[in-house]
């Protein structure tokens, strides 16, 4: 480890406090197996003391108040401090969950960055306060501050999931309780030391690695107004399912299944490239990949060539060596799930173009799965329809662009997508076709600018772009008398 911070205190309203309880959870080296850290485990009353701070924060503090700009300033110097910290949170990140590196160096302390200024750039212009004119009435329409945020994330891509979440509502005034998954705390107590040191008031965030129990009582917690939950698809339910019954706001992104079309006219080789990052970062543990890959007859043995060479050229193994592309899986559990999926692959019948089942070739110890490629998959069949969250491709042939969307649309997900084809035109009236939140074509990626999230079981609501900002609003319309609007569109009265 690089970094120790106070592992014996929970963050709560910006100060660093003993718990209530002596539970701990404790962090698991995927490499080494062992125990590198422990942090506390919120217990409820440690819930009600961040769910009191922020409600006070909220409700007579100074941060839903206060003009934009200085928000604007607050969120800024959070930016800097990812900045200066990005190669501590990198490795960090590595440390607690296997991701490789590079990608961590690059993406998941490097995208925090990009998206915090992404998000600082849409507060600029959003529409806080419009004016809105017709011959039945003219309204001042506003959106306000929704309240207290409770923000659950995964432990696959922590900061940036967090950041998604954390950015938009603290710029629209909200505050805001961070559990984080208790795979990745450590990230999330460097988070603490950078929002310190951003100037946060005190109440506005608050950071509890919590078990199961206190989480959902975190996010049912009557002093709770909004919550974002990003996770499975099964535990996204049952939450949705507790939120509704309190009609309490929730914003779902969840499991994936996506597809990658190639057409007839694609180039494969730079659809197959672009597929190194879009199929297989992060160790095939991100729920937006592309890990059904649909290809005609005609081009299946072309694709499977390149792939067999794409998995070739990615080297696995320990993930703090800059050449390893793959690393390991989270957890034991998450070693042996993966693991389940490969053999069950293998007995529906698909031909393992590479891997397999066992461990990767030396590397005795560690939660490593084998990257593997199948072929010949069924689209029914189990490797085809449930997320595995791994390093593991399935390979299916169509024969028509017609039954490649039936194929692509035979998920009860809808996350993402990707369409590979020499014709934009035609790739883009396919993407109107294929049930899904977010689709690439050729590989070109949506920017921060956009909203990304999911249909079908793969989530309700959108994250990113100026849509990230809506579900931590109220919006308001306040019936104004024609004059006043007039001095309004004029200009005056603001």
């Amino acid at each position: 480890m690089v970094w120790q911070g106070q592992y014996d205190k929970l963050y709560i309203g910006g100060e660093w406090v003993s718990p209530d309880s002596s539970k701990t959870v404790e962090v698991i080296s995927p490499v080494s197996e062992e125990a590198i850290a422990a942090v506390p485990s919120a217990s409820f009353s440690d819930v009600d003391r961040a769910v009191a701070s922020a409600r006070h924060a909220f409700d007579k503090g100074p941060w839903p108040r206060m003009p934009l700009e200085e928000r604007i300033a607050v969120v800024s110097r959070l930016r800097d401090a990812f900045i200066t910290r990005r190669d501590i949170l990198a490795q960090v990140i590595t440390d607690e969950m296997g991701s490789p590196i590079t990608f961590s160096s690059n993406l998941q302390a490097g995208v925090p960055i990009l998206m915090l200024e992404a998000f600082i750039d849409i507060a600029r212009e959003y529409p806080f306060r419009e004016l809105r004119r017709s011959a039945t009435g003219n309204a001042l329409v506003t959106r306000e501050a929704k309240g207290v945020v409770v923000a659950i994330v995964p432990w696959n891509v922590p900061m940036m999931t967090t950041i998604m979440k954390l950015a938009p509502a603290l710029l629209s005034g909200c505050t805001v309780i961070i559990k984080p998954a208790p795979e990745t705390p450590l990230s999330a107590y460097l988070l603490g030391e950078m929002l310190q040191e951003a100037g946060i008031p005190e109440g506005v965030v608050s950071i509890l690695p919590a078990e199961r129990e206190a989480s959902e009582y975190l996010a049912l917690h009557p002093g709770v107004d909004k919550v974002t939950f990003t996770g499975s698809t099964g535990a996204g339910r049952h939450l949705a399912t507790k939120c509704g019954e309190l009609l309490r706001p929730i914003t779902l992104e969840l499991g994936g299944k996506s597809a990658a079309i190639f057409l007839d006219d694609a180039d494969i080789a730079a659809g197959v490239e672009a597929l190194r990052m879009g199929s297989l970062r992060n160790s095939g543990q991100v729920c937006s990949l592309k890990t059904r890959i649909l290809v005609s007859k005609d081009r299946r043995d072309e694709l499977l060539d390149h792939f067999g060479a794409l998995f070739d050229s990615m080297p696995v193994g320990d993930p703090n060596d800059p050449a390893t592309q793959i690393g390991p899986m989270v957890t034991r559990r998450q070693m042996e799930r993966v693991g389940g999926y490969i053999d069950q692959g293998l007995k529906d019948g698909a031909l393992a173009v590479r891997g397999g089942s066992g461990r990767p070739e030396g590397l005795n110890h560690g939660w490593f799965v084998r990257p593997t490629l199948f072929a010949n998959v069924d689209p029914d069949a189990t490797i085809a329809q449930e997320e595995i969250f791994g390093p593991v491709l399935a390979v299916s042939t169509f024969e028509s662009e017609e039954q490649a969307v039936q194929i692509a649309n035979n998920s009860v997900y809808g996350l993402n997508g990707a369409i590979f084809s020499s014709d934009v035109d035609k790739a883009i009236d396919m993407a109107g076709r294929i049930k899904t939140g977010t689709i690439e074509i050729n590989g070109g990626g949506v920017g921060f600018q956009s909203p990304i999230g999911g249909v079908k079981q793969s989530g309700i609501g959108r994250e990113g772009g100026r849509e990230g900002f809506d579900p931590y609003l109220e919006i308001k319309s306040i019936g104004i008398p024609k004059s006043f609007a007039d001095g309004l569109a004029g200009g005056a009265g603001r």
